[in-house]
């Protein structure tokens, strides 16, 4: 059921894409670039702001006289590492929140291209906007409880192979819940949207898996992968609310 669930969400990004070209959805994506721009700024200047000090930190557990150059030099480099892994699990939560007002049309416009009838949605940009903070402040907590044991764990050899794993599946799984609360906001309270997306995680993880590896690629990612997930998004929503 996971496997299958992941899959159809992963492919769904197909026909999102299609929907947004037909629909002429593209020009939601400005807005959510830009706070995409200054939050990928922000977490850049933090990781060096804050790699030294973390660094300082970390070398002052080195206990001997020899060596300290160079393992100050390491944990510079290791804190600003973790800053940055921790830097972008935020950053993906904040953007999918802050872009609640513009990405939550997105999905009302193919949401009603799907089901073929008018959608009156009783939520204002505002309650739009606090729902998403609410959910994806959530999501960023716990996936930083989840994320901080696997972190160490992944310094030991072998190991971290399984733990990088878990890590990916761990940030995908809380980046789709946030993309499919754009749809399940008009559908369900918060508690059952939680619940929702608990029974359907294979959905999530499809969906935020794409989103995830999409980030990664310079320009397009930043620009254009939140409404196209979005779309992918709503029609993986709607099939299962559907069932």
């Amino acid at each position: 059921m996971f496997l299958s669930d992941f899959k159809s969400a992963a492919s769904d990004y197909s026909q999102g894409m299609k929907l947004m070209s037909e629909l002429k959805l593209w020009r939601f994506a400005f807005v959510p670039a830009i706070i995409a721009i200054l939050l990928a700024a922000l977490i850049i200047y933090l990781a060096f702001q804050l790699a030294g000090p973390i660094g300082v930190y970390m070398s002052d557990f080195w206990p001997f006289d020899f060596w300290q150059a160079s393992i100050l030099a390491i944990s510079n480099f290791i804190g600003g590492v973790l800053v940055v892994i921790l830097g972008f699990m935020i950053y993906k939560n904040m953007i999918i929140a802050f872009s609640s007002p513009f990405m939550t049309p997105v999905s009302e416009k193919i949401e009603q291209h799907l089901l073929g009838h008018e959608i009156k949605s009783e939520l204002d940009w505002a309650t739009t906007l606090a729902r998403s903070i609410r959910i994806n402040t959530r999501n960023i907590i716990l996936e930083l409880l989840i994320s901080f044991p696997l972190l160490i764990l992944s310094l030991i050899p072998i190991l971290n192979l399984a733990t990088s794993l878990l890590l990916f599946i761990t940030a995908a799984f809380y980046a789709g819940f946030g993309n499919l609360d754009y749809t399940l906001e008009r559908h369900k309270k918060y508690a059952d949207s939680i619940k929702f997306v608990k029974a359907n995680k294979g959905t999530a993880c499809g969906n935020g898996a794409v989103f995830m590896l999409a980030l990664l690629v310079p320009v397009f990612g930043v620009l254009f992968i939140l409404p196209l997930s979005t779309a992918a998004s709503t029609v993986s929503a709607i099939k299962k609310l559907k069932q």
